[in-house]
C-alpha cells in the first residue's frame, strides 16, 4: 500500500547545504540522507516545489502585509533572501535550475529508485503564474475580463501584456492574489494539460494534483458561470487522465480534494484523494465519528489518502499533541489507503513554515516523538497486508467505555494483526470480537509489535468472548498473532 513522504524540497536542500558545508542540489543528496528517507513501509516520496517559480509572483507576495506577517511568525529572524514565489504560482514546469534543474530530479529519482522509492510532483491544474508563457502565447487557456471587471474588482482581475485576466481562485475563498486564472473549459488547456501531464511523467513516478476538485464541471461552472463559456460534454479529469496513462500507463494520480469530493475523483480516475473528513475527525470528533467514517465503502477507503499534517496543514506536533497524537498517528498508520507522512513530522517540528519560505526555524528534536515513530512505522509496515476488517468493540451494562475505542483487524495467508485505539483521555475496557474461527483448542501469545510486551490468551476465550483489553486514556495495541 501506498505510504508518502513529503519533502519541502527547497528548505530541505537548504539545510543539507548548511549540514554539510557546501551547496547541495537534488543531483548532489548524500547516498545517507537518501538511505534515511527510505524509512520503513515509504515506498514513495513526494519532492513537494520543484518546479520554477515565478519573479512576478515574489513581488506580489512582497507586497501582501498579511503574507509578510505570516513570515515573520514563523520566522522571527526573516531576512529578504528568505522569501521565494510560491510553490504553486508555477512559471514553467521545468525544474528550478536552484534545486539542480532536471538533471539534478533525474539523478534524485534514480536514488529513489536504487531504494525501491517512487517519486512523486506536484501539478497545478487550475491556476498559473502571471508571467507564465501562456498568459502572451495562449490567452484563450485562461479566464479573460474586461475594463469594467478589472475597475469594479481589482482585487479578481490583473491586466498584463495588454490584457485583463481573472486571479485564480476557488468558490468560497477571496482570489489569490500572485496566480492567473486557467479556463477548464478550454479545449486547447485541457490539451496542453495532457502534454504538461506526459512531460511530468517522463520525469517521475506520479503526480499529486492541487486542488482537483476545482476543475471538475460542475464545480468550474459555478465558480466561473459565463466566464468559462459552454461546459464541454465529457468532464475534465476523464479527458485527461487515460490520454495521461496513454504514455504512462503507471502513473500514481493523487488528488488535493475537498467538500465530500473524493468519491467522484476517484471515478474520474485518481488513484488516491486526500481523506481531509478523517484529519477533521481525528483533530476535533470523537471515536464514535471516526468509527463510522471507517464503514465506508472498503475500495473506496483503499482511494484515500491518511495524514496528520502536510505543507498546508498545522503541524501535527501543535495540532494534537502528546498521546492523542500519538493514537491518531497509530490510526492513520494501520487504515487502509494510503498513508501520508511530513518530513519534520518525526521529529516533533511544531513551526509550519509558508511554502514562501526558503528557510523554517530551528526547532529541537522531540525524542519522545522520534522515538514512537522509530517504533510505529516498522510496525505498520508488518500490519497492513491481507485484509483490512472493522471490529466493533464490547462493553457491559455497567461499562460502556468500549465506545472509546478503534479497532480494526488485518488478516494474511501468513500473519494476523489487531489494533485497539483508546481514542480518550479515560481509560476503556472492552472485548474485542476477532474474525479467526480457528483459534480454539489452543493457547495464542499475541505480541504488542508497539510496545514489545506479549500476552498469552486461551483460544476458546478469544473465540467465544473476543480479546478483553483494558486500555489507559489514547493508550494503542498493535498486536502479532501467528498464524
Amino acid at each position: 500500500m501506498t505510504v508518502v513522504f513529503e519533502i519541502n524540497t527547497l528548505v530541505w536542500l537548504g539545510e543539507l547545504s548548511r549540514r554539510y558545508g557546501r551547496t547541495i542540489g537534488l543531483g548532489d543528496v548524500p547516498g545517507e540522507v537518501w538511505d534515511d528517507v527510505a524509512r520503513p513501509g515509504v515506498d514513495t516520496v513526494w519532492l513537494m516545489g520543484v518546479w520554477e517559480r515565478s519573479p512576478a509572483g515574489l513581488r506580489i507576495a512582497l507586497r501582501d502585509e498579511r503574507l509578510l506577517a505570516s513570515f515573520h511568525e514563523a520566522l522571527p529572524d526573516l531576512t529578504g533572501a528568505d522569501v521565494t514565489g510560491s510553490p504553486y504560482c508555477v512559471r514553467t514546469y521545468v525544474v528550478d535550475a536552484c534545486l539542480g534543474g532536471p538533471e539534478g530530479l533525474a539523478t534524485a529519482r534514480a536514488q529513489l529508485a536504487a531504494r525501491g522509492l517512487r517519486l512523486i510532483l506536484d501539478y497545478v491544474p487550475n491556476h498559473v503564474a502571471p508571467d507564465h508563457p501562456w498568459l502572451t502565447d495562449r490567452p484563450d487557456r485562461l479566464i479573460q475580463g474586461t475594463t469594467d471587471d478589472l475597475a469594479q474588482a481589482p482585487d479578481a482581475f490583473v491586466e498584463t501584456g495588454g490584457r485583463i485576466y481573472a486571479r485564480g481562485r476557488d468558490p468560497y475563498f477571496p482570489p489569490w492574489p500572485d496566480v492567473v486564472q486557467l479556463n477548464a473549459f478550454s479545449d486547447d488547456l485541457r490539451a496542453a494539460t495532457v502534454d504538461t501531464l506526459v512531460s511530468i511523467g517522463d520525469q517521475a513516478d506520479g503526480v499529486r494534483c492541487d486542488m482537483a476538485m476545482l476543475m471538475m464541471n460542475d464545480i468550474f461552472a459555478k465558480t466561473w458561470g459565463e466566464r468559462a463559456g459552454r461546459p464541454p460534454a465529457e468532464d475534465f479529469w476523464p479527458y485527461v487522465v487515460p490520454r495521461v496513462r496513454e504514455r504512462h500507463p503507471g502513473l500514481l494520480f493523487v488528488a488535493e480534494a475537498y467538500w465530500d469530493l473524493e468519491s467522484a475523483l476517484q471515478r474520474q480516475g485518481f488513484d488516491h484523494c486526500y481523506d481531509k473528513r478523517l484529519y477533521d475527525r481525528l483533530l476535533h470528533e470523537d471515536a464514535a465519528s471516526v468509527r463510522a467514517h471507517l464503514r465506508a465503502d472498503l475500495a473506496y477507503q483503499q482511494g484515500l489518502v491518511r495524514f496528520l499534517e502536510n505543507h498546508d496543514e498545522p503541524r501535527a506536533a501543535a495540532a494534537v499533541p502528546g498521546a492523542r497524537g500519538r493514537a491518531a498517528a497509530v490510526a492513520v498508520a494501520t487504515l487502509p489507503g494510503a498513508t501520508l507522512w511530513h518530513e519534520g513530522q518525526f521529529e516533533g517540528r511544531r513551526v509550519r513554515p509558508p511554502v514562501f519560505l526558503t528557510r523554517r526555524p530551528r526547532e529541537a528534536v522531540d525524542e519522545e516523538t522520534r522515538e514512537f515513530y522509530g517504533r510505529l512505522l516498522p510496525a505498520a509496515s508488518a500490519v497492513r497486508r491481507g485484509t483490512w476488517r472493522q471490529a466493533d468493540p464490547a462493553g457491559w451494562p455497567d461499562n460502556d467505555t468500549h465506545r472509546h475505542l478503534l479497532a480494526w483487524t488485518w488478516t494474511d495467508e501468513d500473519a494476523r494483526h489487531l489494533i485497539v485505539v483508546n481514542y480518550s483521555g479515560h481509560p476503556a475496557q472492552a472485548r474485542v470480537p476477532l474474525p479467526w474461527d480457528d483459534l480454539r483448542g489452543r493457547e495464542h501469545r499475541l505480541s504488542d509489535l508497539l510496545t514489545g510486551r506479549t500476552y498469552d490468551r486461551d483460544g476458546g476465550e478469544l473465540t467465544d468472548g473476543g480479546l478483553y483489553v483494558d486500555l489507559d486514556g489514547w493508550g494503542c495495541h498493535v498486536l502479532s498473532l501467528p498464524v
